[in-house]
């Protein structure tokens, strides 16, 4: 018996799900074991299995499975219908770049990440220009043919890939609340600080090897599951993989344990929702994250909301101080959570406290909407970055390591991003919020490490839910309201001035 369209699709859509996760180790690879002269062909590689998969999508056949399937809609379950709507959004921003112009990106972007790799260290943004000119031409080019095809603007078309449905007047308004409110607040709590007793950072050096024992113990703490994932250096940290596999990396400073161990457990919370992800749609749409901004929730509602909590940090202490056979009061529960809650503006966003972490992913946002929108040539971002620095949060870097090349996402070709990182703040403190309204288990699991009860909860409403519902209908069943900075307000306050 002839398979129903519906069937056909979920076979072709498994077949693309395959090509993706084997593209996604290659680029693994590449960030972390590649040799340098790899390069070329790692690009080839890359944009050959882009072509295939795009072909897969782009097939005249699938377009007549996708309509026939939806006429008979009505005969599918709730998660089939789900999948078959995420299957057309597919489908239907694929059909809007030609296969050259898929494999020209593709290329484009290994190549000038594999250059911003040397330039990044060397502080030298003139090294990469020309490869990211030649990108940003080729995203641009991308970004009008989405955006005409789906009756969008060109940022909102990049925008809309990575968190479907969110649109820039909605960011906008929620930037410019932010914005409105975190000066004051970062006035209040820098003054604050001024009668608090002082942070003792601990000193010392701190061996790569004794730093990732500590973080493989913690990830373990966390809910990391050893057998199906693994952790490894990186020049930029990230997260990849499968459900059931899935890598993480960090980078390490000798000097400084603590940024590269905060890293690790953000980068655990996005493998923590991969493998929670509902196995019984594996490799089909509808079993796929719900987009970047809840991805960011869960790694920002274990880093920020969970790992900087001083219950947790209770729990923490003796674990480090055993770990680098430590002692005094540097090594104190207290001083420890006031030095991860300790608030000062600072160049690098992967190691920004929680209230000044949202200026960041707003310069960034800024940035690439003027570059996309053709507002600003390429070569003027270093200067544009300074003044962005200056004006949001009064510091500049010396050089461009420090700022407009610390980030890796524009050099490998991810456009409209960046603004799903403070979306995803939000996100976690309406999760974290509900989440121990609903388990009053929570809390004092965290603090004897046992994160049982908080992963029950985000494996029911979060992780479980795949891409079934729109994000903000997510947000809805699981906390009650829509997107509300008004939470995440609240959580600064108790946490930053009221010293929760």
């Amino acid at each position: 018996m002839r398979d129903t369209p519906y069937k056909q699709l979920e076979a072709r859509f498994n077949r693309v799900s395959l090509i993706s996760q084997a593209r996604g180790f290659l680029h693994w690879d590449q960030s972390t074991m590649m040799p340098p002269g790899g390069a070329e062909s790692r690009a080839e590689q890359l944009a050959a299995l882009q072509a295939v998969e795009h072909g897969i999508l782009t097939d005249p056949r699938t377009a007549d499975l996708i309509a026939e399937a939806r006429e008979g809609k009505a005969d599918l379950d709730p998660w089939q219908q789900a999948n078959l709507e995420e299957m057309t959004r597919l489908w239907t921003h694929a059909s809007a770049l030609d296969e050259k112009l898929v494999t020209q990106l593709s290329r484009a972007a290994s190549e000038c990440e594999m250059v911003w790799r040397k330039a990044r260290p060397a502080g030298d943004f003139p090294m990469v220009l020309p490869r990211l000119r030649r990108l940003l031409e080729l995203i641009r080019q991308a970004a009008e043919a989405t955006g005409e095809h789906l009756g969008l603007d060109p940022y909102d078309a990049l925008l809309d890939a990575y968190e479907p449905g969110v649109r820039t007047a909605g960011i906008d308004a929620v930037f410019a609340d932010l914005e409105a409110f975190l000066p004051g607040f970062l006035a209040q709590v820098m003054e604050r600080q001024k009668t608090a007793p002082a942070v003792v950072r601990p000193e010392g050096t701190f061996p790569a090897e004794t730093q990732r024992a500590l973080g493989l113990k913690l990830m373990e703490t966390v809910g990391f599951d050893f057998d199906h994932g693994r952790l490894d250096i990186s020049l930029h940290p990230f997260c990849g993989g499968t459900p059931d596999d899935v890598r993480i990396t960090t980078r390490y400073n000798e000097a400084d344990f603590t940024s590269s161990l905060i890293g690790v457990l953000h980068e655990t919370g996005h493998a923590l929702y991969d493998r929670g992800l509902p196995k019984m749609w594996r490799g089909q749409p509808v079993g796929d994250a719900r987009g970047m901004a809840v991805h960011e929730s869960q790694s920002l509602l274990i880093e920020m909301q969970v790992c900087r909590s001083r219950a947790f940090l209770e729990f923490a202490a003796p674990l480090m101080r055993e770990a680098f056979g430590a002692s005094g009061p540097a090594w104190e529960a207290d001083n420890l959570y006031r030095l991860y809650t300790w608030v000062e503006p600072g160049l690098i966003r992967v190691n920004a406290d929680e209230v000044t972490y949202p200026a960041h992913v707003i310069l960034r946002y800024r940035l690439e909407k003027q570059l996309i929108e053709g507002g600003m040539e390429v070569g003027d971002l270093p200067e544009a970055w300074n003044e962005g620095m200056k004006a949001l949060l009064g510091t500049v870097p010396t050089t461009d390591a420090g700022g407009c090349l610390q980030d890796i996402h524009w050099y490998d070709g991810a456009w409209g991003y960046f603004p799903t990182y403070t979306l995803g703040a939000i996100m976690a403190a309406q999760f974290f919020d509900a989440a121990k309204q609903a388990d009053a288990a929570i809390g004092p699991g965290i603090a004897k490490g046992d994160f049982a009860p908080l992963m029950a909860w985000l494996r029911q409403n979060v992780h479980g839910q795949g891409s079934r519902f729109p994000s903000g209908d997510l947000l809805v069943q699981a906390t009650g309201r829509p997107l509300d900075a008004e939470v995440f307000k609240a959580h600064l306050s108790r946490r930053y001035l009221e010293g929760e």
